[in-house]
Formats: structure tokens, C-alpha cells, sequence
């Protein structure tokens, strides 16, 4: 990839960042107004060589969300660079709906792996997309929060947002 695009959305959780390829495909998203930072979830080998300011489609669906649509961000294309495990985990994580969290263990039979919990929240870990990938919809098996990228007071939000149950 040669250039990419990088957008800064207001939100009430923050400016939330999306970088997306030249297909319009989200590659990094999250809370922040750090460039560097969004960059910084991206391996070496996949950063663009270029980062451009300019609109992507996905900030229409963050809007959307923030407005109370929260599957607009379901459709937005995404493009992460991972093993098979880790691609299938990101797709699992688009398919758990709003208000209904899961939690690692959960996650992990969703998988087909009850018992890889581990590999199942380092899928969660290693997700670059967050929000358009929900991996902020995944708990600890206790139903506190867990560990976010963009931090605990962003993720319960969210999930207070969707009116997950806990």
C-alpha cells in the first residue's frame, strides 16, 4: 500500500481515529488524536508508506453509531493482516450484537476452541480495528471489563451504550 487516508471523528468518547487503505478499507481505528498511535498498531511491514488527512465512508457509520445506530458499523469494510485464527476470531467478534457481550470463554467456543481462551483474547488484542471489529464486546469470564486498547473507561461506555447486559 502507498497512501493512505486518515480521518479524525469527534466523538462523546474522544477523537476517534480511522486510517483506512486505499480501497476505503478501515486498517486502524481507536480513540485517539495521536497519528503516531494510530500507526502504532500496525506492523512495520503493513504501515503505508503515505498517510494523507481526507474522509473515509467509515466515519459516516462512527456517526451513526454515536447517534444510536449500532449496527451501522457492521458493514464497514475492514482489512487486518493476521493468521487464519486471528482472521476467523475478527470475523466471530463482527458477529456478536450489541447488549449481549461474550466472554472470553464464550468467545473461545464461538471459535470452536472452548478450552483456547488465551489464543481467544489475543485475538481481542491484536485487533486494529475497534469498533468496526467489537472486540470491546468481550469479557472476563468474572463480567468485569478486561483489558481495551484505547482504555477501560472507553470500553465501558460502549458497552453501557448498547445496554450490554453484564
Amino acid at each position: 500500500m502507498t497512501t493512505a487516508t486518515l480521518q479524525f471523528v469527534d466523538t462523546p468518547d474522544g477523537p476517534f481515529a480511522i486510517l483506512a487503505d486505499e480501497a476505503d478499507r478501515v486498517i486502524v481505528s481507536g480513540w485517539t488524536a495521536d497519528a503516531d498511535a494510530v500507526l502504532g498498531r500496525l506492523r512495520p511491514a503493513h504501515r503505508p508508506t503515505d498517510v494523507a488527512a481526507g474522509r473515509t465512508s467509515a466515519a459516516d457509520a462512527v456517526r451513526a453509531y454515536y447517534d444510536g445506530d449500532h449496527a451501522a458499523i457492521d458493514t464497514v469494510a475492514v482489512a487486518q493482516h493476521g493468521t487464519p485464527l486471528q482472521r476467523a476470531g475478527w470475523d466471530a467478534l463482527r458477529r456478536i450484537a450489541p447488549g449481549e457481550p461474550l466472554t472470553y470463554t464464550g468467545f473461545a467456543a464461538a471459535l470452536g476452541a472452548p478450552s483456547a481462551v488465551r489464543a481467544a483474547a489475543s485475538v481481542c488484542a491484536r485487533n486494529a480495528v475497534a469498533l468496526f471489529v467489537p472486540c470491546h464486546r468481550v469479557l472476563r469470564g468474572d463480567g468485569t471489563l478486561g483489558g481495551f486498547a484505547w482504555g477501560p473507561e472507553v470500553k465501558q461506555r460502549l458497552l453501557a451504550r448498547e445496554g450490554a447486559r453484564r
